[in-house]
């Protein structure tokens, strides 16, 4: 079977104004037509903000489906796939940015401190009430107008304008309890902890070994995970290898065989049982997903 090619994007493969290759913004229709491929799945290098103001349908990421409706934001960080499908009349607001776009004009916070950014296990989908969408649709309105064109410090003002988005969105995503200074630490060493999975799951499986590389006790660390995504640190790691699993099962031509290999699994039956048990299918059964 040939190997699918999943594309991955960076913002220099869109059409932007200028030099800038940090930063991208457009309406989402006038975007549709001039790329129809973005509806395909795909990845990109960057972080992705989106507010649907028109239509209906469904957004993909990572296997999670959520509807596609007015009034909607989707926040998607580097290297997640997702797809679209949409109705025909659908429109909204959206922007890409770099992590050094963001953290180069910030002497403080970072994108990642930001709780819907901090962790690939956080949801995607952020649903403002009635009271504030109106401000969250000017501010997505006011960042598209601005990179549209010219003006002086246009770049500055774009950041700005993202930051207090960004605060926002963060003041409806987390109840006003849990955005203290622990909680804060809290989300960074679990982000820390979530980078060190991403370049170490092949390979490494053992709570107790992540605890070591950041030098705190296993038991405080899972502790953390706990307390900011409800998941033991043995969830985070058996997450991050099934998330990559359906990956390679939709998206390439591997066998089932190889794909456990290739993650770390000499006995191919004992992570076909693992996978069936936390996705509720056998390899072979989602696998099929994809040729449908």
């Amino acid at each position: 079977m040939p190997k699918k090619t999943l594309p991955i994007y960076s913002i220099e493969n869109f059409n932007y104004l200028g030099k800038e290759t940090d930063f991208y913004a457009n309406t989402l229709k006038a975007q549709l037509k001039s790329n129809k491929g973005i509806l395909m799945p795909h990845k990109h290098d960057f972080f992705f903000a989106l507010l649907i103001t028109k239509g209906s349908g469904t957004h993909t990421i990572d296997f999670v489906e959520y509807d596609v409706k007015p009034g909607r934001i989707f926040v998607i960080s580097p290297g997640q796939i997702h797809n679209f499908n949409l109705s025909d009349d659908t429109d909204g607001y959206l922007f890409f940015h770099t992590k050094s776009f963001y953290d180069s004009y910030s002497s403080t916070k970072k994108v990642h401190d930001y709780p819907f950014f901090c962790s690939l296990y956080n949801t995607s989908l952020i649903t403002p009430s009635n009271k504030h969408l109106p401000k969250i649709e000017s501010l997505f309105s006011d960042i598209q107008e601005e990179f549209a064109h010219h003006y002086l410090m246009k770049y500055q003002r774009i950041h700005v304008l993202i930051e207090q988005l960004y605060i926002d969105l963060t003041r409806i995503y987390l109840p006003q309890k849990r955005i203290d200074s622990q909680n804060q630490n809290y989300l960074s060493k679990v982000r820390k902890l979530e980078d060190l999975i991403d370049e170490n799951f092949k390979k490494i499986k053992s709570p107790s070994e992540y605890a070591k590389k950041m030098f705190i006790s296993e038991k405080h660390l899972n502790r953390m995970c706990k307390e900011c995504l409800n998941k033991t640190t043995s969830d985070l790691i058996v997450d991050r290898i099934m998330l990559e699993a359906k990956r390679m099962l939709i998206y390439t031509g591997n066998s089932v065989a190889e794909i456990a290999e290739q993650l770390g699994y000499e006995d191919h039956s004992y992570f076909s049982r693992l996978f069936k048990k936390k996705c509720g299918k056998t390899p072979a059964e989602f696998a099929k997903l994809g040729k449908s």
